[in-house]
Order: C-alpha cells, then sequence, then structure tokens
C-alpha cells in the first residue's frame, strides 16, 4: 500500500486522509462525503473503502461506513499513549476524587496538545477536552506546561506561527507569550484563565520522562475564578512524580542514555 497515484501522493497518505476524515461531529459518512472530505476522487474513494472494509479498518452501516473494530484493535494492542493512559490513570483518579475537577492528560503534538485521557466529573465546569482530540497549544494549560519544558527551538517554531486568539484573554503576542512560557518554566506549572473558554480555566504541571523530556502534561479544568493554585499544584505535582516513577522502568529511553 505504497505505490504513487498520478499526483505522487502515496495509498497510504490516501488512507490517512480518509480516517482523518471521521471525527465526533461525523462518525458514519457515506463515500460521497468521505471522497469531499479527503478531497480524492469518488472512484479512489469508493475504491479504498472496498479495501479499508474487507482489512477491518472500516465497517458499513447500511450506506454509510465508519470506523471498524480492527482499527481500535490494532492501536490499543500496544502504543506509546495506552502505557500512558494506564500508568496515569491511578494518579489521575486520585486529583479528580481529591480536587473534585475535570482531569486531564496530555502530550504535544506539532502546535496541538493531544488529549490522551480524561477523567470527568458531573460537578464541575465546562470541559471541551476529549480523548483523542486537540487543543491549540497557547491555549490551555496543558500546551504551555509542554511547551515551556520543551526544547529552545521546539518554542521558537511555535512563536513564529500563526497564533488564533479564542477569547479575549487568550495571549498570541510572541513576546508576551515567550515571557510567560519562561515563567511556567520557572514557576513548575502553568495556570491559564478562561484563554479558550471563558467560563473555565486551567492549571497543568509537567510529566518529565527518564530521559529529561517532557512527556506529558496532568492538569485538571475549573470553573473560572476557582484556580486555587496554592491548593491544586501540589497535589499536581506529587501525581506527575508518580506517573513519572511509574513510567521509568517502561518508558522507551534514547540510545545512548545511562539506564
Amino acid at each position: 500500500m505504497v505505490a504513487n497515484s498520478p499526483s505522487g501522493e502515496s495509498i497510504l497518505e490516501r488512507v490517512i486522509r480518509i480516517l482523518e476524515a471521521f471525527d465526533d461531529s461525523a462518525p458514519f459518512l457515506t463515500v460521497s462525503e468521505l471522497s469531499r472530505r479527503a478531497e480524492l476522487p469518488t472512484t479512489t474513494a469508493y475504491r479504498l473503502v472496498d479495501e479499508m472494509v474487507a482489512a477491518g479498518l472500516l465497517e458499513r452501516y447500511g450506506r454509510e461506513v465508519g470506523v471498524g473494530m480492527r482499527l481500535w484493535e490494532l492501536t490499543e494492542r500496544s502504543s506509546r499513549a495506552l502505557t500512558m493512559r494506564e500508568a496515569a490513570r491511578p494518579f489521575m483518579d486520585d486529583i479528580r476524587s481529591l480536587l473534585q475537577h475535570h482531569a486531564v492528560l496530555g502530550v504535544l503534538d506539532g502546535h496541538e496538545v493531544l488529549y490522551v485521557e480524561r477523567l470527568p466529573t458531573k460537578s464541575s465546569t465546562v470541559n471541551i477536552t476529549k480523548i483523542a482530540a486537540r487543543l491549540p497549544a497557547h491555549a490551555c494549560s496543558a500546551g504551555m506546561a509542554l511547551l515551556a519544558h520543551s526544547a529552545p527551538e521546539v518554542q521558537e517554531r511555535f512563536l513564529a506561527s500563526r497564533l488564533t486568539p479564542y477569547t479575549p484573554n487568550t495571549v498570541t503576542d510572541p513576546a508576551e507569550l515567550r515571557r510567560l512560557l519562561a515563567q511556567v518554566r520557572k514557576q513548575g506549572y502553568a495556570s491559564m484563565v478562561g484563554v479558550i473558554v471563558e467560563q473555565s480555566s486551567g492549571v497543568a504541571v509537567p510529566v518529565m520522562g527518564p530521559d529529561g523530556d517532557v512527556l506529558a502534561a496532568l492538569g485538571i479544568v475549573v470553573p473560572i475564578g476557582q484556580e486555587n493554585v496554592q491548593g491544586c499544584v501540589p497535589l499536581l505535582r506529587g501525581a506527575a512524580l508518580g506517573l513519572e516513577r511509574a513510567l521509568r522502568d517502561i518508558w522507551p529511553r534514547r540510545e545512548g542514555l545511562p539506564a
């Protein structure tokens, strides 16, 4: 599945575009809709869908298709996200129980935070984070915690990109963001008030890997005005340290580093 199309795009790239066409607002699509969303010729979309259905990557529901159980099985069988989620859940459950707020775990992927785990509460605030969903790094506490502890070149690439404001509290000025990142790195946590949803705030701390790189950010989503940084940050830091210890023996290390 690597042969190129006349446009130079491989079959694998087109398969990925088909899978990316599905989201929580469109879990089932007709092949015509997939063709439009994936920007593929209709004949190509029909052919690839047939092959993906045969392989179990997609499933048919009448005239529509959706992501297949086989794809879920393959990804859940072994992945870094699964390893991190399983290690993090006990610590996140403690955070949720103690603080009574949504607990979230995200990783930096490009200029966005990809959320790999989310433990919600019934009595807290608006929480737009979802598992396998993304938020812009400059507009969430997890993103700022991750960026602040990333390599300088990662920060500079991000600051050179076009940043979208979501609320009046969203900082998009590169100089101000650079100052905020330095502050987050110094204090060891990020507290972002109403930067992407005006009704809620976030507090997050970094989770460091065995090689010294930042692996993830562990945080909570709280109603605006209830951040209570002094109360929640020590608990978040303790949970992050526990997760770091849990990952120490099971997380892959860079080659050449001492065990």
